[in-house]
């Protein structure tokens, strides 16, 4: 497990505490009202008029407040164990030191493919159910292939090549980007801010020398940059639209 999947576990570690902690904390919640609630005798209105009365309407109002709360954090932790779940899930991200290796075992998966379905295809045309036999496909799947649909096609439809085809091209020109990324750290000062190109981590950092103001901070967040705790930095994910949004930041600064 590389540095980029070890942050992605904790993540979804992190993810899957806070979504526990939270429907914890709903339970608890609910539990107390549901007593509360049993407090008030079946049926028992509100008696109007009486010195009772907004007494028992801001003891109701409580507990129907209680109610609602808990239903909002078990929605909370259901929204985190449903992004804990997506971790991982949503392909391979540029993020990763292993992206291009990743990227280059799916294009080789999907140049299988096409080559197999094409040579299905082609023994389809010929007839020849041993030969789609030998390229792995059971009967149940040959009967299947044999049947011709709303079109009249047999086999795979000329859209499923191409399809194929162009989710080779599109993985392979992102490979190509990802070769050209820079993987030497860079840094350089401009009007007293810090820029860094973080290769490793594949961030653009903005380092301010003090808290920017409230315009220069709506402009970062404006160019999508995020402040980071952690790196006490501005940043977003480096690539070539990073670069232009820190240009536009840094020429929206006052002059030194």
């Amino acid at each position: 497990m590389n540095s980029y999947e070890q942050k992605r576990e904790a993540r979804r570690e992190r993810l899957l505490a806070r979504a526990e902690k939270l429907r914890a904390a709903a339970q608890r919640l609910s539990q107390h009202a549901s007593q509360q609630a049993a407090m008030i005798p079946f049926g028992q209105p509100i008696l109007i008029g009486h010195h009772s009365e907004r007494r028992d309407r801001n003891f109701r109002n409580r507990i129907s407040r209680a109610f609602e709360k808990a239903h909002e954090l078990d929605n909370q932790a259901n929204a985190a164990a449903s992004r804990a779940a997506g971790v991982g899930h949503s392909g391979v991200s540029s993020d990763d030191p292993d992206a291009v290796t990743k990227l280059q075992e799916q294009v080789a998966e999907l140049e299988q493919r096409q080559e197999r379905m094409k040579a299905a295809n082609r023994a389809l045309r010929r007839g020849d159910d041993a030969a789609l036999l030998t390229q792995g496909f059971s009967e149940a799947q040959i009967a299947k292939l044999k049947q011709p649909d709303f079109c009249g096609r047999t086999g795979f439809p000329d859209y499923a090549l191409q399809n194929n085809n162009a989710n080779i091209r599109r993985i392979k020109q992102r490979i190509e980007e990802l070769s050209k990324r820079p993987t030497v750290d860079t840094e350089r000062q401009v009007k007293g801010v810090q820029v860094i190109e973080d290769a490793g981590e594949n961030r653009m950092c903005l380092v301010f020398p003090g808290k920017p103001t409230l315009d220069v901070r709506k402009n970062l967040r404006a160019h999508g940059f995020i402040w980071s705790p952690t790196r006490v930095a501005w940043v977003r994910k480096l690539n070539n639209a990073a670069r232009y949004a820190a240009q536009c930041v840094l020429d929206a600064l006052p002059a030194e």
